[in-house]
């Protein structure tokens, strides 16, 4: 009797414990996870963002011409416990990506790990970056141009609302004077 006790108490506790452990995953009422109160504020950064989008990619043919759009669903979801946020697309032409972004309160910035089924690494590429006053998600990696022109290259989400957002991946001069755009994303919220 009393070892059944004791183990119906460690069953318990170990009950307890898991679901601390996951308590802001994916679940029915939540089917995109929640944020973490314990993570930094900036978790929120891409709370509208979260959820399910169907969007429109736009990218440069190799002679600089606009491709035709690609039709493209993006997934947004907490990870982590809640700590994290992780975005996957699913595009029309079979190239699929997806980025794991932790803010981390030590520098004060977002990392954004970018993985794509097109161009499989052993390292990741990093972005960098944050939220801006005008309510934009802006985020740098130094990449040369094709020339050497020494430079960035610039991600922006901007007019973010409850109904969808739009992303712009570009080059930018060190200066920041000379801009070229390289793809560009339209979103609705399903």
């Amino acid at each position: 009797m009393k070892k059944t006790i004791q183990l119906s108490i460690l069953l318990v506790l170990a009950t307890v414990f898991t679901y601390a452990q996951n308590e802001y995953e994916a679940s029915k009422a939540f089917p995109y996870g929640q944020p973490n109160p314990e993570a930094p504020k900036q978790i929120k950064d891409y709370q509208d963002l979260i959820g399910l989008c169907n969007c429109k990619s736009t990218s440069r043919n190799p002679d600089q011409t606009w491709a035709e759009p690609v039709d493209m669903t993006w997934k947004w979801r907490y990870i982590m416990n809640g700590k994290a946020v992780q975005d996957e697309t699913l595009k029309a032409d079979g190239n699929h990506s997806g980025s794991i972004r932790q803010f981390i309160a030590d520098s004060s910035k977002w990392y954004v790990h970018y993985y794509s089924s097109a161009g499989p690494t052993t390292s990741l590429g990093t972005w960098e970056g944050n939220k801006n006053d005008d309510g934009n998600i802006v985020l740098f990696k130094a990449q040369n141009a094709p020339s050497g022109t020494e430079g960035f290259s610039r991600l922006t989400f901007y007019d973010i609302s409850e109904s969808g957002y739009k992303w712009i991946g570009e080059w930018v001069d060190k200066s920041g004077t000379i801009t070229f755009p390289f793809w560009k994303i339209e979103c609705v919220r399903e």
